[in-house]
């Protein structure tokens, strides 16, 4: 599949239009309405939406959020990020808050689609607009993105699907539709290879609170929540 790259500076269309009739798995539909585009799974509906992250983004709580301190780089104020698994970009839009210029790699169409609905509807937002023009979206396999990128990254973040349990009826039904599309991580090792083979200064890994490492990789360092674990890897 041809890369694509879309940026809230100007979203190139590459398969939306054509992503509304693949086949999609059973009982999935991608819809359109006057909120933007969503999936549609029974009575469960996935869609990207930066506005509920905005309390998490002032400034008094951005610089407590665990991945914004794992991803932090000494004597660089604005670091270049690589989200390699973006997914909804929710980790993403966090980085761009805090400074960071972020570039996402999505592998799942449906996903990549949802995601750059998002960013284009964000651009109207106010609060929203000056932090999504850090952010600039590809969609491919980050095995094979991350080593046509043309700069090198200050961090790389690493958050593949896990089969784990996690609380919350909402998560749950986003859980339940996500790895409907996107299955886990199939080459961890890969994953983390490819990752450190770009030289970033740090690899960022988000794992459940009690998972193992990543491809068995051993962090230099951890920063631990309530939920989840960001395993600090430097190359």
């Amino acid at each position: 599949m041809p890369t694509c790259v879309r940026s809230c500076a100007g979203v190139q269309s590459c398969g939306m239009d054509e992503i509304s009739n693949r086949a999609l798995p059973e009982g999935l539909e991608l819809v359109r309405d006057e909120r933007g585009r969503a999936l549609v799974c029974g009575e469960m509906e996935l869609r990207g939406d930066f506005t509920r992250l905005l309390p998490r983004m002032r400034a008094d709580r951005l610089a407590h959020e665990l991945l914004v301190r794992a991803a932090r780089v000494r004597g660089v104020e604005h670091p270049a990020a690589v989200d390699a698994t973006a997914g909804l970009g929710e980790d993403a839009v966090l980085l761009a808050a805090a400074g960071c210029t972020v570039t996402l790699i999505e592998r799942d169409p449906v996903i990549a689609a949802l995601l750059a609905d998002a960013l284009e509807r964000a651009k109207e937002h106010p609060q929203l607009a000056p932090v999504v023009a850090r952010m600039t979206l590809v969609e491919g396999d980050a095995v094979e993105v991350l080593p046509t990128l043309d700069f090198v990254p200050d961090v790389v973040v690493l958050d593949p699907m896990f089969p784990a349990k996690r609380t919350g009826a909402a998560t749950k039904k986003k859980l339940q539709i996500l790895q409907m599309l996107e299955k886990p991580c199939d080459d961890e090792a890969a994953l983390i290879a490819a990752a450190c083979a770009v030289r970033p200064r740090k690899v960022v890994v988000k794992r459940p609170l009690k998972g193992p490492a990543l491809a068995g990789a051993k962090p230099a360092s951890s920063l631990a929540g309530k939920v989840v674990r960001y395993d600090i890897i430097v190359p």
